[in-house]
């Protein structure tokens, strides 16, 4: 609430020192498409599939052996073999919830970085656009905003350079 006063307040001086309200130039920019669509957010996101491939193979490999001794138990083998395969199994459930939460974890850590990079690209274009036509405010991240004003495709042109 208090950011959308400040905003209001920001618009409205600029609005009063302006000669004419026709003067104002306003810009807004959709930064999910520039995660999705950019040719640097897409280059980042298979950077990071590459990278995490192995751990995710090594995730979907202890899944299968879970499986394998699901289906050991579901055989119903005597008291001896059940308690062997279900300690095997709490083992196992532990190791895959260690390893899942480190490889959230880490890919979490490792996207954040590589996103940060796009942004602030995204950022560094989206400000000499602004200063070469001139826009007195360019925002992103609203609820609505008529596409007539959107700068998103000169921005995700500009990346592609």
């Amino acid at each position: 609430m208090k950011a959308i006063n400040t905003l209001c307040l920001a618009l409205g001086l600029v609005f009063a020192g302006s000669a004419s309200a026709a003067d104002f130039k306003f810009g807004y920019i959709k930064i999910e498409r520039i995660y999705s669509e950019s040719a640097p957010a897409q280059a980042a996101q298979k950077k990071l599939e590459r990278e995490f491939a192995p751990r995710e193979a090594e995730l979907k490999r202890l899944g299968a052996k879970a499986k394998d001794l699901q289906a050991q138990l579901a055989k119903k083998p005597d008291d001896g073999t059940r308690r062997t395969i279900e300690r095997e199994m709490g083992s196992l459930e532990r190791e895959y919830q260690a390893k899942l939460r480190d490889f959230r974890d880490d890919l979490n850590q490792r996207r954040n970085e590589e996103f940060a990079a796009v942004q602030e690209r995204a950022n560094r274009l989206v400000r000499q656009i602004a200063e070469k036509e001139q826009y007195d405010l360019v925002l992103q991240d609203a609820v609505y905003v008529n596409p007539k004003f959107d700068i998103t495709p000169r921005v995700l042109k500009e990346m592609e350079k």
